[in-house]
């Protein structure tokens, strides 16, 4: 079985190193998995590079998504061999693997409608984007919904599902290109945050209201700028820092306007409550099925590209989902 670990810290071209080994025994409540394709996250590099807020003991294999077909179960599980499924495999044996051990609880069962490329990347963008839209904002339709970063994973999920929703959408994004990708996914207006001033357009757009609900996974001087076009009553979403910087929140300025800045820690939220994360897993399987949404893939790489392709990724070059076909 070939894989991917991390022998020693570093970016991704240095830290991985392509190894075949021996797979264990499975134990109690365990699944083995065929992995017909992995899907890869910004937060793999970090790990890569020791930089994540979770440690891992070295060696390690990353890898957190993954769409594979179940090859054996261990003592006391109800899943069966052949079955199709999308899983989340935990660190240190993770998904960037030809075959990978899961417990049982972090294994969601898939249509045949569904790729299993679909699979990989559907869970922790469009889980995430679920929370913050229907848990966290309450969205409802007539709503309108800002997402930051609309092209990206998270970014994408949320249009899709804002739209589903019945919320009109504006989006932004840092090149004409991806903001036409932005509009193809449903919003109604996508603004290229590089040459537009998103503020004032949003402001037009809702007749001066501003946007009811604001997604945003970008932080710093976006966030700074959100605050100047969120409606009264209105929902500011913290969803990540991919700017860089970590914004200050004037309370001052949310009392005026009325608004409230909501934290979105999903993972945090699936810990506690995973029936919860079943039920959103079969609302957005329904979805799926329904063609209202979709996983937006800008590529499939070849298992020995694992390291050019999170390059791509950290350079900013991609949008989407990256996917890896390990038995390619």
């Amino acid at each position: 079985m070939r894989r991917w670990i991390v022998k020693e810290l570093g970016d991704p071209e240095t830290a991985l190193q392509l190894a075949n080994l021996t797979e264990a025994s499975l134990e109690e409540g365990q699944v083995r998995i065929d992995v017909d394709a992995a899907a890869l996250n910004f937060f793999d590099i970090l790990q890569c590079q020791g930089k994540y807020q979770e440690k891992h003991p070295l060696p390690f294999t990353p890898g957190a998504e993954i769409g594979g077909i179940i090859s054996e179960v261990g003592p006391g599980v109800s899943l069966k061999i052949g079955q199709r499924v999308l899983a989340t495999p935990k660190l240190p044996n993770g998904g960037l693997s030809q075959s990978v051990t899961v417990q049982e609880e972090n294994v969601y069962p898939i249509p045949d409608s569904m790729s299993l490329s679909d699979a990989a990347a559907l869970f922790i963008t469009y889980q995430t984007a679920y929370y913050a839209l229907h848990r966290s904002a309450g969205i409802q339709a007539g709503d309108v919904l800002l997402v930051h970063a609309g092209s990206g994973g998270v970014g994408s999920a949320a249009i899709q599902l804002g739209v589903a929703a019945g919320a009109r959408v504006i989006a932004t994004a840092g090149s004409e290109e991806k903001c036409k990708i932005c509009e193809e996914l449903g919003a109604e207006r996508a603004i290229n945050y590089s040459t537009q001033d998103f503020v004032s357009i949003v402001k037009e757009v809702t007749d001066g209201k501003g946007a009811n609900i604001i997604f945003d996974p970008v932080g710093g001087d976006t966030f700074d700028r959100s605050r100047k076009c969120i409606a009264f009553e209105g929902r500011l979403l913290v969803i990540g820092f991919a700017g860089g910087r970590i914004a200050d929140a004037p309370t001052n300025h949310a009392l005026v306007k009325n608004y409230s800045i909501v934290g979105v820690h999903w993972g945090l939220f699936g810990r506690l409550f995973p029936e919860k994360v079943v039920q959103a897993h079969e609302e957005l399987i329904s979805l799926y099925e329904k063609g209202a949404i979709k996983p937006l893939i800008y590529n499939e790489f070849a298992f020995e590209e694992v390291p050019h392709a999170l390059s791509l990724l950290g350079a900013r070059k991609t949008w989407g989902k990256l996917i890896v076909r390990p038995h390619s």
